[in-house]
C-alpha cells in the first residue's frame, strides 16, 4: 500500500526525517513510536500527501506520490482513514453530521442504516444527535475513528489517538483498531506508551516501528 525507500523529509535546509525505507503491507497492524518532536506526525502526513519527501522514492497504491495530480491525492485520502490527534469536529453540527461528513463533502449519499450501524459500532448511538462539546475525550476519538473509517479505507491511521486518555478508555478504543485490522484493513497507530503496545500485542501480531536520530527502525522484541 505505501513504500518508501530512503525517503527523507526537511525543510529550511535541515533534515528532520532521513533514509526511511517503509513498506505498510495489507491487512498488517503496526505501531509508530518514539520521542515527543522525533517525526511521527510527520512520517504519517506523508503517507496521505499531506507532505510530500523531499529525497528518496515514496509510491502509494502504486503511484508515485510527488506525481500525483489533485485529483490523484484526492482519491490517495479516501484510501486513507485518518484519525488526528485534534479531533477538529463542527461544533455546531450533530455527532451523527460530523461523522458523515466525508461523504458529504465527497458527493455521496449517506446511507442512514450504514450510519447508525457505524455510530453503533463505536458504541455511539445514543450520542448521534448530541454536539460535539458534550462528548468525553473517549466520545469524541471513537467518533474521529468513525468519521474516519466512513469512506471504507484500505488504511487507517491514528495519530496519539489514546493521548489524553485513561487506561479503560485507551483499550476500548484499541479494541476496535484491532477489529478493523481483523476486518482486513491496514493500521497504524503512533503512540509513545509502550503499555498499550504490549497490551494490544497480546491480541494482533502488530509490528513496531521506531523513529530515533530522524531515521526508522525496527523495534526489537523486548518492546
Amino acid at each position: 500500500m505505501i513504500e518508501m525507500r530512503d525517503v527523507g523529509f526537511g525543510y529550511g535546509g535541515a533534515d528532520l526525517l532521513s533514509n526511511m525505507t517503509l513498506t505498510l503491507q495489507s491487512g498488517m497492524f503496526h505501531f509508530l513510536t518514539g520521542p515527543s518532536g522525533s517525526g511521527k506526525t510527520t512520517l504519517l502526513r506523508l503517507c496521505y500527501a499531506d507532505l510530500l519527501p523531499t529525497s528518496g522514492e515514496m509510491t502509494a497504491f502504486g503511484e508515485d506520490v510527488r506525481q500525483l495530480t489533485r485529483d490523484g491525492i484526492s482519491d490517495l485520502r479516501r484510501r486513507v482513514g485518518v484519525v488526528h490527534q485534534d479531533t477538529q469536529f463542527l461544533d455546531h453540527l450533530p455527532v451523527a453530521e460530523n461523522v458523515a461528513l466525508p461523504l458529504t463533502i465527497s458527493g455521496q449519499g449517506v446511507d442512514m442504516a450504514a450510519l447508525r450501524d457505524l455510530l453503533g459500532w463505536v458504541g455511539l448511538s445514543q450520542h448521534a444527535r448530541a454536539l460535539p462539546p458534550s462528548l468525553s475525550g473517549g466520545e469524541r476519538q471513537r467518533a474521529a475513528l468513525a468519521r474516519a473509517v466512513i469512506l471504507s479505507p484500505d488504511l487507517v491511521l491514528a495519530d496519539e489517538p489514546t493521548g489524553n486518555l485513561d487506561w479503560d478508555m485507551s483499550m476500548r478504543l484499541m479494541q476496535l483498531l484491532i477489529e478493523l485490522n481483523k476486518s482486513g484493513k491496514t493500521v497504524l497507530v503512533a503512540t509513545h506508551d509502550l503499555n498499550l503496545i504490549r497490551a494490544t500485542k497480546a491480541q494482533v501480531a502488530a509490528r513496531v516501528l521506531r523513529i530515533a536520530n530522524g531515521t526508522l527502525h525496527l523495534a526489537g522484541a523486548d518492546l
